[in-house]
């Protein structure tokens, strides 16, 4: 985001610094405040905060078809996802589009454009080198010209059939799709974009959330009752948003195991995501945001076998704080479940076989999360019901 003055940019990377400072009267008060006016939503141990529990189709429906794009979204609210999620990235003309990574070698066929060959290069994003294809280097009709892949070829064999088939999609045919899909479904399909490396393109004169504020305003959807979340693994862009107010939907701090935000980084603030998920950091974040999104390992850790270790506190105290509680991802591989969970012999020609995520994510659910990032969505949809039914009984 580009501020109007330099003190204002200042103010904006330093402001996640407040986290770490040493507890003033003042933010004593503040935090306070904070727990006062969130204790009558604060759910009880193990219960949702959120009226009702919410399946996010991860990158779409991205077990099933190459990520991010219209193919996987459709798919997803189809099989019953709640919500969409487009990872917004922008072209050189500045339009948003829908890639995980603004480096997209690994999700289109851009290496076998030989008019783009000389495109390719090395750049510093987020503090590492990267290299490749970049969307910020490419115009929309350029972009146009690339077709999508599977990105996990080795674990999603099947989801490979799809390849060279379905465009890089922009942001605002995402936001014409979820209406179409809501008309023709008779529920809202909600959108849950997520702003990729804002202080990396805010220093390229690509700044993603002024261009995000005016596509959802243009859809009628920037009020706090639309169905529209909006994250960042970045503080400094969620809490301008809010304090501008021209976005009035819930907001989400995303959160990781290890390391911190880089807005914090490139500030030299020393902020970490450990101290975020501290009852004082999940204090702070309710004053700009309505939710966290952290990596299921931070809410049911893993032990050193690989297996499932005991659930953290973190959901309890977000909820304490008035937080909802979004983990991602919820995938149904053996790849990416814990040991006990796995199907098969255990040898690698298993990885890509499904294994028992149905008990996983029943497991997630009691701990009283408010919604998960899956990525076959159809899935979380059951474990939903299943724990739902149980709780009927």
């Amino acid at each position: 985001m580009r501020p109007t003055t330099a003190l204002t940019a200042a103010v904006a990377l330093l402001a996640p610094t407040v986290l770490l400072a040493p507890a003033s009267a003042t933010e004593v008060v503040e935090r306070d405040a904070v727990t006062a006016s969130t204790a009558s939503t604060a759910a009880a141990p193990g219960q949702p905060i959120a009226e009702r529990r919410l399946v996010i189709g991860h990158r779409g429906a991205s077990g099933y078809r190459p990520e991010h794009t219209l193919a996987s979204y459709e798919l997803a609210a189809r099989l019953g996802a709640d919500f969409i999620e487009p990872d917004l990235v922008s072209t050189k003309d500045h339009v948003l589009v829908v890639r995980h990574e603004n480096e997209i070698s690994t999700t289109t066929d851009v290496a076998d454009h030989p008019e783009l060959a000389d495109r390719k290069t090395t750049k510093t994003v987020d503090g590492k080198d990267v290299t490749g294809w970049f969307t910020e280097d490419l115009t929309l009709a350029e972009l146009k010209t690339l077709r999508a892949k599977e990105r996990l070829p080795e674990i999603r064999e099947e989801s490979t059939i799809y390849d060279g088939l379905y465009e890089v999609p922009t942001f605002d045919e995402v936001l014409a799709l979820r209406e179409s899909l809501s008309a023709e479904l008779g529920r809202d399909v909600g959108v849950y974009p997520e702003t990729k490396h804002p202080t990396y393109f805010d220093g390229v004169g690509l700044s993603l959330e002024e261009p995000l504020v005016a596509a959802l305003a243009r859809e009628d959807l920037d009020d706090a009752d639309d169905p529209v979340f909006v994250q960042s693994f970045e503080p400094s862009n969620l809490r301008e948003l809010h304090e501008q107010g021209q976005l009035q939907v819930p907001l989400v701090q995303l959160l990781s195991p290890t390391g911190a935000p880089y807005d914090a980084v490139a500030a030299g603030s020393g902020l970490t995501y450990a101290d975020a998920v501290t009852p004082r950091g999940l204090a702070f974040i309710a004053t700009y945001a309505a939710g966290i999104g952290p990596d299921k390992n931070q809410v049911i850790g893993r032990n050193a076998d690989e297996t499932l270790g005991a659930p953290t506190t973190l959901v309890d105290d977000a909820h304490a704080a008035g937080l909802q509680v979004h983990p991602y991802t919820f995938r149904a591989e053996n790849a990416f479940l814990p040991a006990e969970l796995r199907t098969g012999d255990g040898q690698s020609e298993d990885l890509d076989d499904f294994g028992k995520v149905l008990e996983e994510e029943r497991l997630f659910w009691g701990t009283g999360i408010d919604a998960m990032f899956a990525d076959q969505p159809d899935v979380a949809v059951v474990s939903r019901g299943l724990v739902e039914d149980a709780g009927r009984e």
